[in-house]
């Protein structure tokens, strides 16, 4: 088998803000894995620094340990050739590209899409939400009701940057009563400043507020004193996150969960506590949106996923993953897209 790597850079039509930093670019690694048989599957690395605090070079160090490893091998498994790689190198975010590639190879292989693969009845399109990153009121305004116009039937909106309450307002009256609204914290907030925020932010009527805290015990001290659902992103990495139940709901990451097979066992522990998966980009690439859009098929019904982040890059025609009334299509060509 062989593997190549290729870096990727997109950029930011608008600056984009979180909590922990603002993105003017994105910088991507794509894969292409390569048997004696000729197929090529194509997968994707993700890893965003400021998120999951693993960096661009780390993870294309061990792509190419995994190209040493697996220059020699024929005809092993994909599961054999995914031990061997974490065997070498445990990165999720790393993994996550050679996952992506054999699934690919795998659906090009047989002509076949890979959400059918996953999964004997997989749903046809995903809702996804969307976001808005404005940090004027003018601005959020302005996007909300943007998306609104278009169909979106969920809105998320960051916080944690200054003027919330007034841009949460904002988007609200911009959106009307029918359209969900979401919030996203990437954790800004300590417990007792989460409570009182939320309890603020609660009046303009919110489906969800996305880590509004770090760590499992915060989230549950904020959970078990607030009225809205609590969920569950950046904390999900910690050992023992997944299973916790602490949490309403969990934001799975392909990065994170190192790929396809993962992210469904993931979703699968997530379920068993009771809480609610959906899957969410941490702005990857069409090949990334793509393996999340087979993946939240494979899964549905979920609530809105966060996979409608193609069009936030310049010269990124999102082409057949583009959104529709807030539905995405699920690929229907062999492999990934």
């Amino acid at each position: 088998m062989r593997l190549t790597v290729a870096p990727v850079t997109l950029r930011f039509r608008a600056p984009v803000a979180a909590a922990w930093g603002e993105l003017r670019e994105r910088e991507l690694l794509r894969v292409e894995l390569v048997g004696g048989d000729g197929v090529v599957g194509r997968g994707e690395a993700a890893p965003l620094p400021g998120y999951d605090g693993v960096g661009v070079e780390e993870v294309r160090e061990a792509l190419e340990s995994y190209a040493r490893v697996l220059r020699d091998l024929e005809g092993a498994s994909g599961g054999h050739l995914l031990d061997l790689c974490r065997a070498e190198t445990d990165l999720p975010q790393a993994l996550c590209a050679v996952d992506l590639a054999l699934w690919d190879r795998a659906g090009r292989r047989e002509g076949r899409p890979v959400a059918p693969m996953l999964t004997d009845a997989p749903a046809t399109a995903v809702g996804v939400n969307a976001t808005v990153a404005a940090r004027d009121r003018a601005g959020a305004a302005a996007g909300a009701a943007a998306a609104a116009r278009v169909g979106f039937r969920c809105v998320k909106v960051k916080v944690g940057l200054g003027d919330d309450a007034g841009r949460v307002a904002a988007v609200r009256a911009a959106t009307g009563p029918d359209v969900d609204l979401r919030l996203d914290a990437n954790g800004a907030w300590e417990v007792d400043e989460a409570v009182a925020a939320i309890e603020t932010l609660g009046a303009a009527g919110l489906e969800l507020v996305e880590e509004p805290v770090h760590g499992l015990d915060a989230l549950r001290a904020v959970r078990e004193r607030v009225a809205v659902r609590v969920a569950m992103d950046e904390t999900a990495a910690q050992p023992g996150a997944l299973a916790s139940g602490a949490a309403d709901a969990v934001a799975l990451k392909l990065g994170r969960c190192g790929g396809l097979s993962g992210l469904l066992a993931a979703a699968a522990l997530v379920r068993a506590t009771g809480a609610e998966p959906y899957v969410t980009s941490a702005y990857d690439g069409p090949l990334g949106i793509a393996a999340a859009l087979h993946a939240a098929a494979a899964l549905a019904p979920l609530p809105a996923c966060g996979l409608a982040t193609l069009e936030l890059f310049e010269g990124v025609e999102p082409g057949p993953l583009a959104v529709r009334d807030g539905m995405m299509a699920v690929p229907t060509g062999p492999g990934l897209l």
